[in-house]
C-alpha cells in the first residue's frame, strides 16, 4: 500500500473536525505533523482532499469521494488488529479436538459445550476417528488435542490425565441384570460380548478379558465389523450385551439399558487423557487447557 493507515486517520479527522488545528488536538499530534502526512497523501493518490482556508478546511469533490473509502479501510484495519489479538491470546481463531468415543453425554461433551459458550469466536471443530488417525492428525498438525481413554505415552507428545468416567454395560431391557442399578463383573461370565473391530473395540475387548480372567473366566467375544451404533442398536433384540463408555449414555437405543459396571471396590472407571504436540503453537489450545486444569483441579504444566 503506497499510503499509511495513519495517514488515513489524519485525513479522516480532519475532516470530521473541519480543522487541522482541531484534528491535531484530538489526536495529540503536532498539527504540523498531521498537515505533512496528509499532504503526503494527497501527493500519493494525486488528488487534493481539502480546500484549506483560515477557518478551516473543507473536503474537496474528491475529498468527499475518498473519505467513505478510507473510512472503511480504517475500521477494516481496526477488525484485523483486533481479531490478531484476541487470536494472540487464545479468543479468537481455530482449535481442532480429536475423540475416538461416543459423546453424547459425558466430561467431553460437557466441557466442549462450556468451552465454546465462554469462547464464542475461536472455532470448535471436533473430529472423531480411530486412535491411530488422531496420532497422525496430531503428528501433522491437523488437530491441536487429541482426548482418548488410556494412559499410553507417544513421541513427540504431552499426555496429561483429563478425567475418569465409569464403564457402562449395554444389555437387553428383557435381560435380568436389568433389574439390577448396577452389575457387577461377575456378573456376565455367561454373556456373548458383542463388540467392533474399530476403536474402542479392542481396547474393551482386553478389558472384558483381563476383567473377567482374574476370576478364571473366558468370556466368549464376538467382534463385527460394524460400527458401536449398529450394535447398540441390535441389542435389543436379544443378541448379546456390550461394553461401553459414560460418553454413550446420553443416547437411547430400542429396547436396551445401561447399569454401571462395578468390582469389588465399586465403579469401574476409565481414565481420559489429553495428548498435544510439545511444539504447538496455537494460542487457542493453551487457553483451552487452561481452562480445562481450572474446570477439574488439575495440577499440571501447559508448556
Amino acid at each position: 500500500m503506497p499510503f499509511g493507515i495513519q495517514q488515513l486517520r489524519y485525513a479522516l479527522a480532519a475532516a470530521d473536525h473541519g480543522s487541522f488545528h482541531r484534528a491535531a488536538r484530538a489526536l495529540a499530534v503536532e498539527e504540523s505533523t498531521l498537515s505533512r502526512n496528509i499532504l503526503r497523501l494527497e501527493r500519493v493518490i494525486g488528488a487534493k482532499l481539502f480546500i484549506r482556508s483560515r477557518s478551516g478546511v473543507v473536503p474537496t469533490i474528491a475529498g468527499r469521494q475518498f473519505m467513505p473509502q478510507a473510512r472503511h479501510l480504517v475500521a477494516n484495519s481496526d477488525r484485523l488488529v483486533e481479531t490478531m489479538r484476541k487470536a494472540g491470546q487464545g479468543r479468537a481463531g481455530g482449535l481442532a479436538v480429536g475423540f475416538n468415543g461416543p459423546i453424547s453425554a459425558g466430561n467431553l461433551r460437557a466441557t466442549l459445550f462450556a468451552w465454546r459458550a465462554s469462547n464464542p469466536e475461536v472455532d470448535l471443530e471436533g473430529v472423531e476417528g480411530e486412535r491411530l488417525s488422531l496420532l497422525a492428525g496430531l503428528d501433522a498438525g491437523v488437530l491441536d488435542l487429541a482426548v482418548m481413554p488410556g494412559e499410553a505415552g507417544y513421541q513427540g507428545l504431552r499426555r496429561v490425565p483429563f478425567w475418569s468416567e465409569r464403564l457402562l454395560v449395554a444389555l437387553p431391557a428383557s435381560h435380568p441384570l436389568a433389574e439390577k442399578e448396577s452389575v457387577e463383573w461377575t456378573d456376565l461370565r455367561d454373556e456373548t460380548f458383542l463388540l467392533t473391530v474399530e476403536d474402542p473395540g479392542p481396547e474393551l475387548r482386553d478389558m472384558v478379558l483381563g476383567r473377567l480372567a482374574a476370576f478364571g473366566m473366558r468370556p466368549k467375544i464376538r467382534m463385527r465389523c460394524v460400527s458401536r451404533e449398529w450394535i447398540m442398536s441390535v441389542l435389543g433384540g436379544g443378541l448379546g450385551v456390550t461394553v461401553t463408555y459414560e460418553g454413550a449414555s446420553g443416547a437411547r437405543y430400542p429396547d436396551v439399558v445401561l447399569r454401571e459396571l462395578h468390582d469389588a471396590h465399586g465403579r469401574t472407571l476409565i481414565g481420559y487423557s489429553g495428548y498435544w504436540r510439545k511444539a504447538s503453537d496455537n494460542p487457542a489450545l493453551r487457553r483451552f487447557l487452561t481452562f480445562v486444569r481450572s474446570r477439574y483441579s488439575l495440577a499440571f504444566e501447559i508448556d
